[in-house]
């Protein structure tokens, strides 16, 4: 597995960690249970970190030294992939011949790497996107940052080589077709997962008072990295509209779990000058990232959750907290359609205007046999995407694409 740009062990919601953070460690995890060996490439961040840690059986975490440990932005780190190709190669090579039979990259700049690799040791390569450049760049948020020229043509050589591309959804399908000219026949659509263990149905009470939220309070919970792709602006927006409700003027609790990333970086306070100058800053809380366990008390404890994103692969939120049996209001983008089951686990809103969202949020709010009703959908929809049925799935790309590396080796000789 190459992850280049952020750690798999990274907590989701810090810097550029995220959705992919946890594909990468659980599907590393599932596959391993199947009983095949990963090795997780990742940047090293600091120098306190040992060069290989296992963090499961059968996976094991090498931390690649390239570039400054510190103060390193994504969009660095192009000019830092020839040191991160050195050492992946180099530590192949201290292990025995044909270690690996088979190379998994995400993300493009990964992907990059993937591409040497692949023609080194002569095996499969391949490749999930996770998020592309035309494809935010045709919906991005007002004022953020378009996607650079030299990540489009970055991803489009790993369209044109990769033995196999890995789509979240049928609709990521039809975009690498579209945008980027892929052969329909080396894509393959799998659906990420979710972990039905740790994010399952909660007492609510219970949540709310662990995490010093009132009984009665009307809750809306937002999780992610702050930055405009995401959106959380809109549900500051449409809170505010909400709370003209004298139902709702005092119950409504606003909470933003997660930290800057991003173009949101440029202006760390900007979401919390937000909610002052809509007056509801009584009704924020702002939480920083937490870890798995706290963020599906916080599932559990939410009303609804929100996700606003103008692009989403997937959106693993969406599905985490409708596992926990809380119904979601997300963007009709990219993979929440899947994710969500329009009116039934949650709604789907085609804009990003807060009034819509605060249309699609009031009945939730108004509604408790409505959203309990939601919620119950909820927990069936989301136990279909289990860890296991992804990486059981995943395999059978991985076969296709050794056969396929296979039979060309075999034409080639």
């Amino acid at each position: 597995m190459l992850s280049a740009h952020t750690s798999p062990t990274d907590r989701p919601g810090t810097g550029d960690a995220g959705g992919m953070n946890v594909y990468v460690l659980e599907l590393s995890r599932r596959l391993a249970d199947l009983g095949i060996e990963v090795d997780i490439f990742t940047r090293a961040t600091s120098s306190e970190l040992p060069p290989v840690t296992s963090v499961a059986d059968g996976v094991q975490l090498h931390a690649v030294a390239a570039g400054p440990f510190e103060q390193l932005t994504k969009a660095d780190l192009p000019s830092q992939l020839c040191g991160f190709v050195r050492d992946v190669l180099r530590a192949e090579a201290e292990e025995r011949p044909g270690r690996y039979d088979l190379i998994h990259s995400h993300y493009w700049l990964s992907g990059q790497v993937g591409l040497v690799a692949r023609d080194r040791w002569n095996v499969p390569l391949v490749h999930s996107m996770h998020t592309m450049a035309r494809v935010k760049n045709a919906s991005l948020a007002a004022g953020d940052t378009p996607e650079p020229s030299g990540r489009i043509a970055g991803e489009q050589q790993i369209v044109d080589i990769a033995d196999r591309l890995i789509a979240n959804t049928s609709d990521e399908a039809a975009e690498l077709v579209g945008h980027y000219g892929a052969r329909p026949e080396r894509v393959a659509v799998v659906h990420p997962g979710v972990d039905l263990a740790t994010f399952r149905p909660a007492d609510a009470a219970a949540a709310r008072t662990s995490l010093g939220i009132d009984a009665d309070a009307d809750v809306l919970l937002f999780v992610g990295r702050i930055q405009p792709l995401k959106a959380p602006d809109v549900l500051l927006r449409a809170a505010a509209l909400l709370r003209r409700d004298p139902d709702l003027r005092e119950s409504l609790v606003v909470a933003v779990v997660g930290g800057p990333s991003g173009s949101g970086l440029e202006r760390p306070t900007a979401l919390v000058d937000l909610a002052a100058e809509l007056g509801i800053g009584d009704a924020v809380r702002f939480v920083p990232p937490v870890d798995r366990a706290t963020l599906a008390r916080w599932y559990a404890a939410a009303s609804v959750v929100c996700v606003p994103s103008y692009n989403e692969s997937f959106g693993l939120v969406a599905l985490e907290a409708q596992a926990c049996g809380t119904p979601v209001v997300a963007a009709d983008v990219g993979g929440l359609a899947t994710a969500v089951r329009d009116g039934e686990s949650g709604t789907l809103v085609a804009s990003h205007d807060p009034a819509d969202y605060a249309a699609a949020i009031a009945p939730l709010l108004r509604d408790e046999r409505l959203r309990s009703a939601y919620g119950r959908v909820a927990i069936r929809h989301a136990a279909g995407f289990g860890w296991r049925e992804t990486a059981g799935r995943t395999v059978e790309v991985y076969r296709a694409a050794i056969g396929r590396r296979q039979r060309q080796s075999e034409v080639a000789s």
